[in-house]
């Protein structure tokens, strides 16, 4: 445990001298759980409100210097309490403390042998575990629509991918999971090369909730004595219902990495990564964390996961309730809207689970990009979506969503229909018109990320990039899945792709020309 720490409270007028008043002693247990409060909130608590002499860092010095325009924003509250790595808050990197016993509770919670509180997001979490799972040279198999921080661990840790292309529905515009049969003839054909492999990295959920059969993958790759990494990033409320698909853990996975900040209530930026059995070195895990997490990470950051962790283990079973029977409301109100599609599993037969709090909704039969309906719904209702594609529109249900918003939604949306259907004739050209392949389905890596990353590169016109090594990771986003990686062999298609998705209003993340009127290119 910590060491007592002695915090020495200034005299008063008309105290005593000998007055037990003059010195404060505050123990890690008195810290700790005072009125049942949250471990790390409660230690925050306290040591905001100590009447302490401060010479420390931040700058602001608790609020007394805090930036005014900030401070009209959002108050002294967060400045306040915005601490450094005081001992009584305990070390994130070498806990012993209340950051310990947050990390604890919440490894209960979501049924973790370990759980490790991140500052870094979700993206410091799947590098850490793919840099704790795999050394250089080793092959990572993976989905090619992974997001681009499984892309940056690729290029830290010098470890080979080996893509799989997922099922992809042209309608849509819209990518899916990957099945357990590609994950098996992945890991045969390696194992024929006689290639080692460090670990199988599965998104699941996707950004629209499609989910992967994680049971069936984690069982074979065991068998291989083969770790999973699960990039649960959307799926931090799994398992937490009945009606909510399992968890990863639930289904077998080694490691899971979830953002805390998306459905569930913790502060932007903040996530947890989650251990189970023991294939993976739990301190390799530790190294990983603290080579690459922030050694003065925020401590509202940190507190918001404990709270977080404190609001759903008052009724893990229930609290959903309320937010699954307003999406279900929601598909009523919209599902019969006439020129609205709504996504299911019937494009995605392999994948038959879908998270109910994920709404995907398309607007092409209206004759409308997804862009298009989104701009629209906003100036029109003041509807703010989580997710805008080519065609279609994803809306996130949670616990903050209320009934008024859903209706705003559902007026907003039958207006377009109003106002936006089209003939038969024109929406069945194009809906022939956009079917294709996914943007990624013929890639050709001829240098692995990592000494693409560190290859000489040269700027080149559009025009003349054909057939070049990409020299830089170009994506839309959000949601940030690359459509052209370093090293690879830059297609036709993918550039038409990109230039499709840029005029219809997408913003293209990671290229050094956001105009793509240019590219960077390897000169090897």
């Amino acid at each position: 445990m910590l060491q007592e720490r002695r915090v020495i409270e200034p005299r008063k007028k008309q105290q005593d001298a000998g007055s037990t008043r003059d010195r404060i002693l505050i123990t890690n247990s008195e810290i700790a759980q005072p009125n049942s409060i949250p471990p790390l909130v409660s230690a925050l608590k306290t040591c905001a409100h100590q009447n302490a002499a401060t010479f420390h860092f931040p700058g602001h010095n608790r609020g007394r210097a805090a930036p005014s325009s900030l401070v009209h924003l959002i108050g002294l509250k967060p400045f306040i309490h915005d601490l450094p790595e005081l001992p009584e808050l305990d070390n994130l990197f070498s806990p012993e403390g209340p950051i310990l016993e947050a990390q604890k509770l919440a490894a209960k919670l979501f049924g973790s042998s370990e759980t490790w509180f991140l500052v870094g997001g979700t993206t410091c979490g799947i590098q850490a575990a793919i840099l704790a799972t795999c050394s250089p040279g080793d092959y990572l198999i993976l989905p090619r629509n992974s997001h681009i921080s499984a892309i940056s661990a690729i290029v830290l840790s010098g470890v080979i991918p080996k893509y799989i292309i997922p099922d992809y529905d042209c309608l849509w515009d819209i990518t899916a999971g990957v099945t357990l049969s590609q994950i098996e003839k992945a890991i045969e054909e390696l194992h024929m090369e006689g290639q080692k492999v460090g670990a199988v990295f599965i998104t699941s959920p996707t950004y629209h909730g499609i989910c992967s059969n994680l049971t069936d993958i984690s069982k074979l790759c065991h068998s291989y004595e083969i770790p999973v990494i699960v990039d649960e990033a959307h799926g931090a409320h799994f398992g937490f219902h009945p009606q909510l698909p399992s968890s990863a853990l639930q289904q077998g996975a080694d490691l899971a990495v979830q953002s805390t900040h998306k459905v569930l209530c913790s502060l932007t930026q903040s996530s947890m990564l989650h251990m189970s059995g023991n294939i993976v070195d739990r301190e390799r895990i530790c190294r990983c964390l603290q080579t690459l997490q922030s050694t003065s990470p925020s401590y509202l950051l940190l507190a918001s996961l404990d709270a977080a962790r404190a609001q759903l283990s008052e009724k893990p079973g229930s609290i959903f309730n309320n937010a699954l029977d307003l999406a279900l409301e929601t598909k009523n109100l919209i599902g019969n809207i006439p020129g609205i599609s709504m996504l299911g599993t019937l494009g995605f037969s392999n994948f038959p689970v879908i998270d109910p709090l994920r709404l995907t909704f398309g607007f092409w039969r209206l004759g409308l990009s997804g862009f298009e309906a989104d701009e629209t719904l906003y100036s029109d209702q003041g509807v703010i979506s989580e997710l805008v594609g080519t065609r279609s529109i994803t809306f996130a249900i949670n616990l903050g969503t209320c009934r008024d918003h859903i209706q705003r939604l559902a007026c907003g949306i039958k207006n377009l229909s109003e106002a936006s259907l089209l003939s038969f004739e024109k929406i069945k050209g194009q809906m022939e018109d956009h079917c294709g392949s996914a943007p990624f389905s013929d890639i050709t890596m001829c240098l692995n990320p990592r000494e693409a990353f560190f290859a000489r590169k040269r700027k080149v016109a559009i025009g003349e990039s054909l057939g070049k090594i990409c020299g830089e990771l170009i994506c839309p986003y959000p949601p940030g899945i690359p459509v052209m990686i370093p090293g690879e062999t830059i297609t036709k298609k993918a550039l038409e792709y990109l230039v499709l998705v840029k005029n219809k209003g997408a913003t293209i993340s990671g290229a050094s020309d956001p105009l793509l009127n240019s590219i960077v290119i390897c000169d090897v």
